[in-house]
């Protein structure tokens, strides 16, 4: 059986971050669970301390490539999911995953649907969600999730995978994971390389991520200081002409209002 390990990121003193251990620690099938940093404090050490769960930190200037780097480089595990620290798990996400672990040995990534929650209320109807929803088709099936045009396929008109739903397969990719300049997009990017490796993209449509968004996450920040349309143009860029950018680029528009409210 296939070690998996949750690797929390953890950045500042996150009110939300207990909820996040709680739910990894709730799993019906338990993980090892451990927590790394690069902006250490009191907090941080209380709070893992208290739940048995070891710290590692990374010493240098904070940034997501960087730490979500060193989470995945210290989790001793086949199977790494980077948990952020903003967000809950279903009670049985490590069962789920496992399943489709043992099912699939060469499945390279594990993604999930999610739950959308801005602060602490779930948001019903999130119609970014329902396209997300059909971009990812061809990953539920097994005939098709292995073809690396089709994994790319879902990827082209916008990451369709919730990054901290994701499980990396590091047995079969290895390290370095990220490989991107990007601050916002590096997921998106990120996954547009995997897809093109041998293996499959597994996705469990039944919603184990609870993703929350508020106004100190980085997808508020990039927003605000327009990283993320800037970089998400520049991967659209990547699949289709100009034209077609601008065009797809006004509809992502008026669906970051979403985020705004």
């Amino acid at each position: 059986m296939k070690k998996h390990v949750f690797a929390i990121c953890a950045y500042g003193d996150s009110p939300y971050l207990e909820a996040c251990i709680r739910s990894l620690k709730g799993q019906t099938d338990p993980s090892d669970i451990i927590l790394c940093t690069s902006t250490p404090s009191s907090y941080i050490e209380m709070v893992a301390e208290s739940w048995g769960i070891p710290v590692f930190i990374r010493n240098g200037a904070s940034n997501i490539r960087d730490d979500w780097e060193f989470a995945y480089h210290m989790a001793d595990g086949d199977l790494v999911t980077i948990a952020h620290q903003d967000d809950m798990y279903h009670r049985r996400y490590k069962e789920i995953l496992m399943k489709k672990a043992e099912k699939y040995p060469d499945m390279t990534l594990f993604a999930t649907d999610y739950v959308l929650v801005r602060g602490h209320s779930l948001v019903k109807r999130d119609g970014v969600r329902l396209v997300k929803k059909i971009l990812r088709l061809p990953l539920r099936i097994p005939a098709l999730n292995h073809i690396s045009a089709l994994k790319k396929g879902s990827l082209v008109l916008g990451n369709s995978i919730c990054c901290p739903s994701c499980t990396y397969s590091k047995s079969l990719l290895g390290e370095p994971l990220l490989d991107s300049s990007f601050q916002y997009a590096l997921d998106w990017e990120t996954l547009s390389r995997l897809a093109l490796w041998e293996g499959r993209f597994v996705c469990e449509e039944r919603p184990l991520l609870y993703y929350r968004i508020h106004e100190g996450n980085a997808t508020k920040a990039c927003m605000k200081d327009h990283r993320r349309g800037k970089e998400e143009r520049e991967m659209f860029g990547r699949f289709w002409p100009q034209p077609a950018v601008d065009f797809i680029m006004h509809f992502y528009e008026k669906a970051y209002q979403s985020y705004e409210k």
